[in-house]
């Protein structure tokens, strides 16, 4: 069987589930870091985790600031992060429509 193509960065639950979250949120739009794990019930250090990966493969951007002295950290999907999602998105359903 051919290579579907799936991205492997994006092919695990965890980043899938994060990555699908941030791609309902308008271009330059960005949620705050609690409001993204209340969301995606995950626990703080394991969306950190999977965030890093992400960032890392440029994806997300992370912007960390202070609203007056506490720390805020917001995520975004980047363009290159949208772009890996729509070649996911395509490839598998290829890959589920037996279009390989």
């Amino acid at each position: 069987m051919p290579d579907p193509g799936l991205d492997p960065v994006i092919h695990t639950e965890a980043r899938l589930r994060v990555v699908s979250a941030l791609s309902a949120l308008g271009r330059g739009d960005r949620i705050s870091f609690p409001r993204l794990q209340q969301l995606l019930d995950m626990t703080a250090g394991n969306l950190s985790t999977h965030l890093r990966r992400l960032e890392e493969a440029d994806y997300v951007t992370i912007t960390k600031t202070h609203e007056g002295r506490t720390p805020a950290t917001y995520v975004e999907l980047s363009d290159t992060g949208r772009a890996a999602l729509d070649r996911y998105t395509r490839a598998l359903r290829a890959l589920l429509g037996g279009q390989l």
